[in-house]
This record gives C-alpha cells, sequence and structure tokens, in this order.
C-alpha cells in the first residue's frame, strides 16, 4: 500500500493526521505543500484536493480529505491502537471534543479567515485579535467542562482523537496570545502527550528540522 501525505508543517489539520500515523505506525512520504506560497491553489494540487486544503492522504492514488474523516480510516484500516473509542458513549464524547476544535474553532480563527476580515472589512490587529480570543474561548471552555476530571487524558486512560484535536489547537492559542490560565484539565492532557513519541514525531519543529 503506497501512502502519501500532503501538508504543511504548521497546518492544524494536517498535524492531526501526522498523530494519527504516527500513533499506528503507518510507513508514508511526505509531500510537502508551501501554504506560504500558496502551493494549495495552483491546478495540480487541486487535481489531488478539489477543495485546495491540507492535509490530503492518498492511499493507492486515491484522495481522502478532512483530517477527522482521515482519522476514522486510519482507525478502521489500522486497528491498534485505537483513537477514536468502540463504546458509544465514550465515543460521542471524544468526536464531540474533536469536532468543536475542527468545525467551530479551528475554521473561525484560520489564517484565511483572518485575511478575509482583513481584505474585505477592514479589520485592525486589535479587532483580529479580540475575534480569535473570543472564539477560543467559547471552544477551549467547553473542552474544559467535557474533559475527564481527574485525566491525564481528556476521554479515558489513553490518548486519542481527541488530544489529537485539541493539543494542536492549543499549539495555536499560544501563538495568537490567548490566555490559557483557565484551562487546567487541557493543560495537563497536553503536557501527558508531551511525553508521547507520537506527539514529538508529528510536531511541526520535528517536521520542519527532518
Amino acid at each position: 500500500m503506497d501512502i502519501a501525505l500532503h501538508d504543511h508543517p504548521t497546518s492544524s489539520a494536517a498535524w492531526r493526521v501526522r498523530i494519527a500515523l504516527a500513533f499506528k505506525d503507518v510507513p508514508y512520504r511526505r509531500v510537502a505543500v508551501d501554504l506560504r506560497q500558496h502551493a494549495q491553489h495552483t491546478p495540480a494540487y487541486r487535481a489531488v484536493n478539489p477543495q485546495g486544503r491540507v492535509p490530503t492522504l492518498e492511499v493507492d492514488g486515491v484522495a481522502l480529505m478532512q483530517s477527522l474523516v482521515i482519522i476514522d480510516w486510519l482507525d478502521r484500516r489500522f486497528p491498534q491502537p485505537r483513537l477514536i473509542p468502540e463504546a458509544d458513549l465514550p465515543r460521542a464524547r471524544a468526536l464531540a471534543m474533536a469536532n468543536i476544535v475542527a468545525c467551530d474553532m479551528h475554521p473561525l480563527c484560520k489564517q484565511t479567515v483572518m485575511a478575509q476580515l482583513t481584505g474585505r472589512f477592514g479589520a485592525e490587529p486589535a479587532g483580529l485579535a479580540a475575534w480569535q480570543h473570543h472564539w477560543l474561548g467559547e471552544g477551549l471552555s467547553a473542552l474544559e467542562a467535557l474533559a475527564d476530571p481527574e485525566g491525564p487524558f481528556l476521554v479515558g486512560d489513553g490518548p486519542g482523537v481527541a488530544e489529537i484535536c485539541v493539543v494542536p489547537q492549543l499549539f495555536n492559542a499560544r501563538l495568537w496570545g490567548a490566555p490559557l490560565h483557565g484551562y487546567p484539565r487541557l493543560l495537563r492532557a497536553e503536557a501527558a502527550c508531551a511525553a508521547l513519541p507520537a506527539f514529538r514525531a508529528a510536531h511541526p519543529d520535528t517536521v520542519r528540522g527532518a
């Protein structure tokens, strides 16, 4: 099976997939997509991913898009270790947390949205920061409430799809200057994940240095 991941080191959506691939020890080729040069909008890349986004996981020439879809496919194709819980209620909670990040927080705070707010609506830097901090706060507060109170992980005894989504989002929140002191459960899980080889291998600094 030939697997290629089209990604960019600092894309948090691509970062999620790198963590999942590392957990499952799946061999793959990295195909760099330079978002700074808008390579995602070239005809060649649009032929692979019509949406013009990263990540894309190509499996024997078939393109899979959207990070949570890719993680679900990996869990089905390579069942161990499981990243999405099998039991109904933990599964629902883990996927809810993943979707809060991937569907509610990330889309509202990403750089393409910031560019639109600036270019089309004249938003100033202070307004952009307030926008990001508002939506990050909304999402992080919900995630904190949903996280296991004892930990160290967010759902159950080990890391999974919830941590895979939350850890990159916390990284971005720091880049954007959002306050994180009110989220001890999330920070505890982040610290636990930082000690794991899969999270270290997928980190943007590791990928950039490879």
